[in-house]
């Protein structure tokens, strides 16, 4: 992976991309002042994967219900795998409620400003805490979700997809496309971001209205097609995530242990509905009771 066309500089993709997010930004809840820091935690646990059409109503009740981490912290983990509702990826749920564990013992409540300190909270891995320091902080840190990740990969590497897995080159490149002042780079960072989701999209990107479409290294070169492995697909129908999902719902709802029969109904396969849900009491997920019954997780 090269770093930058020759013509390029990271000033020159600057003004345009930021220019253009102060025109185009969607107003979301998590970019807003009132949203503080633990508000830009909660959105970024639930957009890993997730559209923002999906997040936005469970966000909302979310934060109405558990406005700090103290107040998530106090609840059965279960309850936040009830709340997570249809989000997909549940463990998340769990994750996100031993984060706020963490911060309420280690830090009074109040989410860490510290990159280090957001990185040693459970659950939270490099991108998370590049992103809640930036955008709650208004740090310099190179945020690599997969949206800026195709920008980059297009606009200066020239190929349409970036690897399946981040590089050390992708790293490398983003930091070095950084600006210098703290502001502006987190602005850069959001800016970026948001136009890997409305122009720059892996499939039918709009470079009528991209920015810096004039400098783009993958439009110059005729859009040449993706040479690298397959793309991973996201295969939902019939899978053990399918299972696995309609068993929760079930438990969600309920407000007491839920028997094995009442499980046995969602899906016909017996063995891929153990498996499921052999999967989902190792995650942590789902809490097996004496005389065959379950529940979400106490503690």
């Amino acid at each position: 992976m090269t770093a930058m066309t020759a013509t390029q500089t990271p000033t020159s993709l600057h003004a345009p991309v930021i220019g253009w997010f102060d025109q185009h930004a969607r107003d979301l809840p998590w970019r807003r002042p009132e949203a503080g820091a633990w508000g830009v935690m909660v959105s970024e646990f639930m957009l890993q994967q997730t559209p923002v059409s999906r997040v936005l109503p469970v966000y909302e009740q979310w934060l109405a219900r558990w406005p700090r981490p103290a107040d998530l912290a106090a609840e059965p983990p279960g309850e936040a795998v009830r709340a997570w509702g249809r989000l997909g990826y549940p463990r998340r749920a769990l994750r996100l409620h031993g984060a706020a564990q963490a911060i309420t013992e280690r830090h009074g409540g109040d989410v860490p400003s510290e990159h280090s300190q957001l990185l040693a909270l459970p659950g939270i891995g490099e991108y998370t805490a590049a992103a809640v320091a930036s955008f709650a902080y208004g740090q310099r840190h190179a945020v690599l979700d997969t949206n800026v990740r195709r920008v980059f990969a297009r606009a200066a590497t020239g190929i349409q997809y970036p690897p399946n897995a981040t590089t050390a080159a992708e790293r490398k490149l983003a930091r070095a496309l950084l600006p210098d002042e703290d502001e502006r780079a987190a602005r850069w960072a959001a800016a970026t971001m948001e136009l890997g989701a409305l122009v720059c999209t892996a499939k039918n990107e709009d470079c009528t209205r991209c920015p810096i479409a004039t400098q783009c290294a993958w439009r110059l070169a005729g859009k040449p097609e993706h040479q690298g492995p397959p793309r991973r697909g996201q295969t939902y129908a019939g899978t053990d995530r399918q299972v696995r999902g309609r068993l929760l719902a079930v438990l969600r709802e309920a407000v007491a242990p839920v028997p094995q029969s009442a499980l046995d109904a969602v899906w016909e396969e017996p063995a891929q509905r153990a498996r499921a849900l052999d999967g989902l009491v190792a995650d942590g997920l789902v809490e097996p009771l004496p005389g065959g019954h379950y529940q979400l997780p106490l503690g």
